[in-house]
């Protein structure tokens, strides 16, 4: 209620008077004069209430009066007067209503009653009420009331006391709340400037305003007072307590700083009172050394006194934390005795206070901060801050180290106990251990056998001292156990919270939210240092100062820890630590902050290098701290810890097994949550996180899944890893973690990550170290996490892409297959998800990342393991099968990947890389850029020359024929595309002056590709296998057949040159010098066909394909060719291989050889008019090979094209106008010499007997005879007599080869039946072309007959005289045994039946010469009596020819050839051209008709007679042919043939019978014609000369006579021989001679009487007595004879004639 409302003025004045009233009540017996006093005061105030309307203010003026009263009253001791006026004063008090004046009397009075010591209680409340109500006491009156309150503090009394304490107190404050007040007053009003005063003059309060000056002098007494000097002011103390001193002044210094900060003097109170004052009091403690005799020392030391020392402690924590700024020099002072303090040979009780009182400082991080500013960076200025820190540090080793001598009773005492002896009880006391029945153990720290429990001090943040508040205390109070380390502990926590948020915010505020452009930041971060650059420098030094001891003691702490909250504090203090040194970049410290936290993840004394190489600096050092060292304490291996793992280290020696406790996993935590979240400033370090985190994965038995994930496997080799159940649940989190670690570096910045990714390579690379050499699993930590840091950050990509994929391939090449295998899987999957992942931009339009992405794809390819290659190729596969359409500019790296197969890579590898070529060709010809096509036929090339799996190299052939039918059909895009590129290319190139460097360069880039699928295959053709070989063949001229028409003229010559010769070349050259070492057999169970069972046979083969398909190119595409300039030059190079192939020595090649001949002749030369040639050529020739079908044998895939296609590729290329006659005729003969090079050399007879000579063979003889008649018809018009020889010589040749025995059976017939082989029958073939050539050729070919006639003649001698084949031995056919002849036996050669083919030859001459017989070469050349000269051979031998058909032929021959000859030669009589003729004739027809060799016995009567029958037909040949016209032939022949016919009719030569003759005197019918022709020309009357006549009567009489005597003999021997009958012979002859006689009888009755000389008559009548002599006979064979031959007789016997008429005759 207010004081000043009227209600309250008239109660106070009601009050007043009652009070007024009371008290002259109570002094009207004993103190009347004060009872006067207060009735005049009634009175009094009766008239100022009445007077004036301010009554208050009337009141106040006149207050020394109204009070007076109640003084007097006072003054009287008794009790309850005293009382009442004390209370009717407060009363005036509260109201305000005391002046100055009558404030002066109160106190007075009231000195008055504390000097009686009465009513003190009253008393003090009274001085309150008037010194905090109003500010009426001043000066004198203000010192004289707070001195009374002082002085009732030392009363006896102990309520009396503390109430004045509190008194005092309050007073205290009043006073400088005074101060303050009036200084807001005159807040607005601008003060003078104070005279300068000199530091002597201590009462240099002149300048201060009433109250301050109050308080001034107040505070000067107390500092006089606590230093035990005479106060200045506060006259009348008497007595003082320093504790109590101590107290006023920390509590003025707690409540007021701004009053000492704000005013000079108060400043220089403390500088000059204060402080001297501290340090002065402080010098017991300092000096004091615990346990040290007070005997020993000179002068007896003042032992520290805890009330003393505990309150100046507090004081300086005061002053430090107020007045810093005013007193550095005196802080760093306090500072380092607080530093001090902490000496383990301090008391225990000073130490903890020491300990709470820098606690207080802890906490207060901007004062820390102002610490470093002042003194450590300050040159020649002690390091306080790091003092502070590094004592903390030492503090807490010693604890561990010296045993607590503070409080011995509690060493090592179980936690229960742990409040036992102290002060501390139960509900109260800090040693109170919050044990719940023992189940979970306390808190505590344990190391080296020393326990200290842990203590909960404070709350976070706060420094709640506990001894610091013991005001009470005069002992020292015994401190519990752990409790200093507790408050260290708390200390340190505080310590690293203050500074790190601190500069947290700082920094926060002075760099905005950090861009993630790396550049960005820097600027900023460079602005920022620019406009502070003091702040930066503090941060650091603060850094720089505190963390050595920090970390020394942290680590050492969490060693001991054994307790989870603790570690998890001591944990987030080093990682706040690492994190915020990261942030200054301070490399050393942030490395030593994460060092710790890795060492206690691993087991104890792990060997970890990367940990131990950068603790080793640290460790190296020890910090000195004053004079002490500071060891930083590695941790201990005594564990009280739970384990909850065992595993096995990570080490290159197999170990043994190494334990992980829950505090290792909770650093591991740790590890990961710094990792996690501070990633950005770890730079280097992630070296050491990732190295631990490795080894603890590995520990755990954590194994990379896909995509890098860990997850939980089970270790390979030696004892498996034991995990407890605690950690089993914990690892999915770990791994968890793990991974989103990783994941997070998406989040990093590009500097950040490639720490990481370098950290990561260079783990990568020790755990390679560790894997070479051996087998163990090793370590894929690295690898797995490089993938995924990949995975996270495929949006920068390319920033990593270099560093990441080089350190993969690395791997990829590791001996270690499971090291290696994770390689390839890493980078396999990189490459994937970076194609798959969806860039910006897009990576169809981004070449350049493109590339770069699938490069390390390619360089996989250069590493030798197959597992690698396999990894890479299954990649490939499923890029294709994702990606393959967007590939693009990708293409050349892939297919070059698919392309690098080698042999050595084996059977599976390639599989796989053939699938991948095998998708390429299916799907993606179409969407790849052109230029790629050239590497897929390279690539599909090398895929057909690997010689690991044969099916593969087949079927890339068939591969490429499918890319060579893209080409056709996507021909003009594909050929724009190129243009266009090419076109890019030359511009370049031309820019750079180098010329464009590409395959077959001067062709169109579309025919160019061509021509590499050309070269590819041919490269196959030359394949050492051969199924390749013959596959590439069929489809390298299948491809050029079917798709050359979209080749540039100019670019078939490349074709013929440089791919169609090379290829022939390359296969001549292997063929002839392959193997001739038998096959055993092709692998496995596979049988190979003998004709295919040497390299050389299977050579063949291809040699056979290639000339094939180049000589069907020359044919299919004449004409485009032979517009070429050097069709001529090709043309001779194909026949030179052709007649290289022909010569080879193999059957297979040459009759190849000759085919391919055959082929490119099969040409007419184009008519001239518009009429097209449909015939193959004007001869019937019989073509031993169909002709060539123009798709080629075998070709390996069926197309179907439309026959409107076909025709339209096939003809449509010739269209060009046929070339000159003239050029053509040159290719013709080219082709003849070409033939008969072959011919010659191939029917060569080899000069040397060896067996080994090689013969050719038939068929391919035959097919060399055939290939003339068609060439003949082009060179005929050139063809000449030297030619004709050539060729002759050749025919000769050829048909004397003879054949190998194991290949007559297939040849030859039985030799029973008579037929031509094919190859007799082709030379037959190639006379009868040229016979009918020159039938119709000019004049002057017609001299060529006689040449033909000498060939085949040649050939009929064969009938007699088989060929001999240079020195060959040959079995004749006739005693060949064709049952026994063994194949595979040394090949005997066979000579061919040649009989048929010279009967053959016979019958040609024969009609050759019917036709040509007048001709005259024919007649000038003597072709007849050639003919008959060479008949006579067979005519001579007849039975002993080879043939019994041979004789015949050649008589029927003669026959016919005579019949046309004879009437030529009789033309031709005089021009002698015949002469010679005419004796071989004659010869022939004795040989013949008189044959030496003698019937086969087991020749039949009708065959005989058939046989004589011929020779009849020869005699009636001369009958009518010769005789008849003797006068035009010579006379010696006619006398040869008289002669002839005689010995004919009659064997007169021979005088006695041989047994050769009597088989020929059966010839009866034989001799009747010779006698009968020899008779009728005898007497015929033709004869012109006489010497005819005269030859044929001298053989007539020769005849007769003969007879005569056989007839005599014949009688005389039959008489002798009696009853035996005669020989046989001797019985034929006389029957012949019967026969003869009867015959001249005939031819006598025929002729002209006057034919026939006189002389002959009488030589016949002169027989017939022999004749009757004869009939005695018994023989009835010449019994019949004898009758016929007298027959005739009769005629004779008629009357005579006279004698003149016969003379005359």
């Amino acid at each position: 209620m207010s004081t000043s409302t009227p209600e309250a003025v008239k109660k106070l004045v009601d009050n007043m008077q009652t009070d007024l009233r009371s008290l002259s009540m109570e002094c009207k017996k004993k103190f009347p004069p004060v009872k006067e006093a207060a009735e005049s005061g009634i009175v009094k105030i009766k008239t100022i209430a009445a007077r004036n309307t301010g009554i208050l203010a009337a009141l106040k003026e006149n207050s020394a009066e109204v009070v007076q009263p109640f003084l007097m009253g006072c003054g009287t001791k008794e009790p309850k007067i005293t009382q009442l006026c004390l209370a009717a004063i407060q009363r005036l008090m509260t109201h305000e209503v005391v002046s100055e004046a009558a404030a002066g009397n109160i106190i007075n009075m009231l000195w008055q009653l504390m000097e009686n010591g009465l009513e003190e209680l009253k008393l003090l409340q009274t001085v309150l009420v008037l010194l905090t109500t109003n500010t009426v006491a001043h000066d004198e009156a203000l010192s004289k009331a707070i001195v009374v309150c002082f002085r009732l503090h030392f009363t006896k009394d102990n309520i009396t006391n503390n109430t004045a304490a509190a008194t005092v107190r309050q007073v205290v404050t009043v006073v400088f709340e005074r101060m303050v007040a009036e200084d807001e007053r005159h807040k607005g009003i601008i003060e003078q400037p104070p005279a300068v005063q000199g530091n002597s003059n201590r009462r240099s309060s002149s300048t201060l305003r009433p109250c301050a000056k109050d308080a001034y002098m107040l505070f000067q007494d107390l500092c006089q007072l606590v230093n035990a000097d005479a106060p200045y002011w506060l006259a009348g103390m008497t007595e003082m307590t320093r504790t109590f001193g101590l107290e006023l002044l920390e509590s003025v210094l707690n409540d007021f700083p701004q009053v000492f900060l704000q005013h000079q003097e108060f400043s220089f109170l403390l500088k000059e009172r204060v402080c001297p004052l501290v340090i002065k009091l402080f010098s017991p403690n300092i000096k004091f050394r615990q346990g040290s005799n007070a005997t020993s020392s000179p002068a007896p030391v003042e032992k520290p006194y805890f009330p003393i020392c505990m309150r100046l402690l507090r004081v300086v924590s005061v002053l430090i934390k107020h007045f810093y700024t005013l007193l550095v020099t005196e802080c760093e002072i306090f500072l380092s005795l607080l530093v001090k303090f902490l000496d383990g040979d301090k008391p225990q009780w000073l130490r903890a206070v020491a300990v709470e009182s820098i606690h207080r400082l802890c906490v207060q991080p901007h004062l820390l901060r102002s610490f470093c500013q002042s003194y450590d960076m300050k040159q020649h200025s002690t390091k306080v801050f790091r003092d502070i820190v590094n004592a903390l540090g030492s503090f807490i080793q010693s604890l561990f180290i010296v045993p607590n001598v503070g409080n011995p009773a509690i060493v090592n005492t179980p936690a229960g106990a742990a409040g036992a002896g102290g002060p501390a009880t139960a509900q109260s006391g800090p040693g109170a251990a919050g044990v719940s029945g023992g189940v979970t153990p306390q808190p505590a720290f344990e190391y080296r056998g020393t326990w200290i429990p842990i203590m909960t001090v404070t709350v976070q943040g706060s420094a709640k001292a506990t001894y610091l508040e013991m005001l009470d205390k005069v002992e020292p109070p015994s401190i519990p156990e752990g409790y200093a380390m507790s408050v260290a502990f708390s200390c340190l926590l505080d310590l690293v919270r203050g500074i790190t948020s601190m500069l947290e915010k700082e920094l926060g505020q002075s760099a905005p939210q950090t861009s993630p452009d790396p550049a960005m930041v820097q600027k900023q971060s460079s602005e920022q240092s620019d406009k502070e650059p003091g702040t930066r420098a503090v941060w650091v030094e603060m850094v720089n100062a505190c963390w050595c001891g920090l970390l020394a003691a942290l680590s050492l702490l969490l060693d001991a820890s054994t307790d989870e909250t603790a570690t998890e504090n001591i944990l987030k203090a080093e990682l706040t630590m690492a994190s915020l040194c990261g942030r200054l970049s301070l490399v050393t410290p942030r490395d030593a902050f994460i060092t710790a936290i890795c060492k206690a993840s691993l087991p104890p004394h792990y060997a970890l290098t990367v940990l131990s190489s950068s603790a080793s600096t640290l460790t190296n050092k020890s910090f000195s701290i004053q004079g002490q060292n500071v060891q930083i304490i590695s941790p201990s291996s005594e564990s009280h810890q739970q384990v909850v793992a065992v595993g096995q280290p990570l080490t290159v020696q197999p170990q043994g097994t190494v334990v992980l406790t829950a505090k290792n996993i909770q650093c591991m935590r740790t590890l990961l949550n710094l990792a996690h979240c501070h990633g950005t400033v770890l730079g280097t370090s992630w070296q050491l996180v990732l190295a631990t985190l490795q080894h603890l994965v590995w520990i755990l038995g954590l194994k990379p899944g896909s995509g890098g994930a860990l997850k939980p496997g089970r270790a390979v080799e030696g004892p498996s890893t034991v995990l407890t159940t605690a950690v089993m649940t914990d690892l999915p989190v770990i791994a968890n973690i793990l991974s989103r670690l990783f994941e997070s570096s998406q989040h990093l910045d590009d500097v950040s990550l490639h720490h990481l990714i370098n950290a990561l390579c260079s783990l990568s690379m020790e755990a390679m170290d560790m894997a070479y050499g051996n087998n163990k699993e090793p370590s894929l930590f690295a690898v797995a996490k490089l993938l995924e840091t990949g995975l996270v950050n495929m949006d920068r990509i390319e920033i990593l892409w270099r560093p990441l994929t080089g350190h993969l391939l690395e791997v990829c090449q590791h001996p270690n297959s499971r090291m290696r295998e994770w390689g390839a899987e890493a980078v396999t999957a990189l490459i994937k998800s970076g194609l798959v992942y969806k860039h910006e931009p897009a990576l169809s339009q981004n070449q350049r990342l493109q590339l770069l992405l699938l490069n390390p794809l390619k360089e996989l390819s250069n590493i030798v393991h197959a597992d690698i290659r396999q990894k890479q190729l299954e990649c490939v596969l499923q890029i294709l099968q994702s990606q393959g359409d967007s590939l693009g500019p990708g293409w050349p790296l892939v297919l070059g990947v698919i392309g690098a197969i080698r042999n050595d890579q084996g059977e599976s590898l390639i599989r796989t890389a053939f699938q991948c070529l095998q998708l390429v060709v299916t799907d993606f010809l179409p969407t790849m850029p052109c230029t790629c096509l050239q590497i897929v036929v390279d690539v599909a090339g090398s895929f057909g020359l690997q010689n690991q799996e044969l099916n593969i190299s087949l079927t890339s052939i068939g591969l490429l024929w499918n890319i060579s039918d893209h080409f056709f059909q996507r021909g003009e895009t594909i050929e724009n595309e190129l243009d266009k590129e090419e076109a890019i290319l030359e511009k370049q190139a031309k820019e750079k002056g180098v010329p464009l460097n590409r395959p077959f360069h001067p062709a169109p880039p579309f025919d160019c590709l061509w021509l590499c699928l050309y070269a590819t295959l041919g490269e196959l053709c030359v394949d050492p296998r051969p199924a390749v070989r013959k596959s590439a063949g069929q489809t390298l001229f299948s491809t050029i057949t079917a798709h050359g028409t979209l080749l540039q003229q100019a670019t078939w010559h490349t074709v013929v040159w440089k791919v169609l010769f090379h290829l022939l070349d390359r296969v001549r050259k292997s063929s002839t010098t392959a193997d001739k070492e038998k096959i055993e057999s092709g692998g496995g169970n596979i049988l190979i066909h003998h004709s295919r069972d040497t390299a050389e046979k299977q050579w063949a083969e291809t040699w056979v394909l290639t000339l094939a398909g180049v000589a069907r190119i020359f044919n299919t595409r004449r004409y485009l060719l032979q517009s070429l300039g050097d069709f001529f030059k090709a043309w001779e190079v194909l026949l030179g291989h052709i007649q290289s192939a022909a010569l080879s020595k193999n059957n297979e090649v040459s009759l190849a050889a000759l085919k391919s001949f055959q082929e490119i002749l099969q040409i007419v030369t184009p008519v001239k008019d518009s009429e097209k040639p449909d015939t193959l050529s004007a001869v019937n020739m019989p073509i031993l090979i169909d002709p060539v079908t123009a798709s080629g044998p075998g070709r390996p895939l069926e197309r179907t094209d439309s026959l409107g296609e076909r025709l339209s590729r096939y003809n449509g290329a010739e269209q060009i106008p046929p070339p000159a006659e003239i050029e053509d005729s040159a290719l013709w003969w080219s082709a003849w010499n070409a033939w008969y090079r072959i011919g010659t050399d191939s029917t060569k007879p080899p000069t040397s007997s060896e067996k080994l000579a090689f013969i050719p063979s038939q068929p391919f003889l035959t097919a060399l005879i055939q290939i003339f008649p068609a060439l003949y018809q082009h060179i005929k018009t050139g063809f000449s007599m030297d030619d004709l020889k050539k060729l002759g010589v050749i025919l000769h040749g050829a048909v004397s080869v003879p054949i190998s025995s194991d290949a007559s059976p297939f040849i030859l017939p039985s030799y029973t039946e008579a037929v031509l082989t094919s190859l007799q029958e082709a030379v037959l073939t190639s006379l009868d072309v040229l016979q009918k050539a020159i039938c119709v050729g000019p004049e002057s070919m017609q001299v060529m007959y006689p040449a033909i006639f000498d060939q085949l003649l040649l050939f009929v001698e064969f009938s007699c005289k088989p060929p001999q084949y240079g020195k060959l031995e040959t079995k004749h056919v006739a005693n060949a045994k064709y049952n026994q002849i063994q194949l595979f036996a040394p090949a005997e050669w066979v000579a061919l039946n040649y009989v048929p083919f010279a009967e053959k030859s016979l019958e040609v001459v024969s009609d050759l010469y019917q036709k040509t017989a007048c001709h005259k070469a024919v007649v000038s050349e003597k072709v007849l009596k050639k003919i008959i000269k060479t008949l006579r051979m067979p005519l001579s031998l007849k039975y002993a020819c080879p043939s019994e058909s041979t004789w015949k032929l050649a008589v029927s021959s003669l026959l016919k050839v005579l019949s046309i000859g004879l009437p030529v030669a009789r033309q031709h009589a005089s021009s002698g051209k015949f002469d010679t003729m005419w004796p071989e004739l004659a010869n022939a027809f004795e040989d013949f008709l008189f044959t030496k060799s003698t019937p086969p016995d087991n020749l039949s009567i009708q065959e005989f007679q058939k046989n004589e029958g011929i020779d009849v037909e020869v005699v009636q040949l001369i009958s009518t042919e010769i005789l008849p016209f003797a006068n035009f032939i010579p006379k010696e022949f006619v006398g040869q043939i008289m002669a002839m016919l005689n010995k004919g009719s009659i064997h007169s030569q021979s005088s006695s019978f041989t047994e050769a003759e009597i088989d020929i005197r059966m010839r009866e019918e034989f001799s009747k014609v010779c006698f009968e022709t020899l008779l009728q020309f005898s007497f015929s009357n033709k004869i012109t000369t006489p010497q005819e006549g005269y030859i044929s009567r001298m053989a007539l009489s020769v005849l007769l006579k003969r007879s005569q005597d056989v007839l005599h003999r014949y009688v005389e021997d039959e008489r002798l021989s009696g009853r035996c009958p005669l020989p046989r012979q001797q019985v034929t002859e006389i029957i012949f001679v019967l026969k003869a006689i009867s015959t001249l009888m005939d031819s006598l009755k025929k002729t002209q009487p006057e034919n026939v000389d006189a002389n002959t008559w009488a030589q016949v009548i002169a027989l017939y007595p022999t004749l009757v002599e004869c009939i005695t006979c018994s023989s009835s064979e010449v019994s019949s004879a004898l009758k016929e031959a007298l027959g005739p007789f009769k005629d004779f016997m008629q009357p005579p004639v006279t004698k003149v008429q016969n003379g005359e005759s």
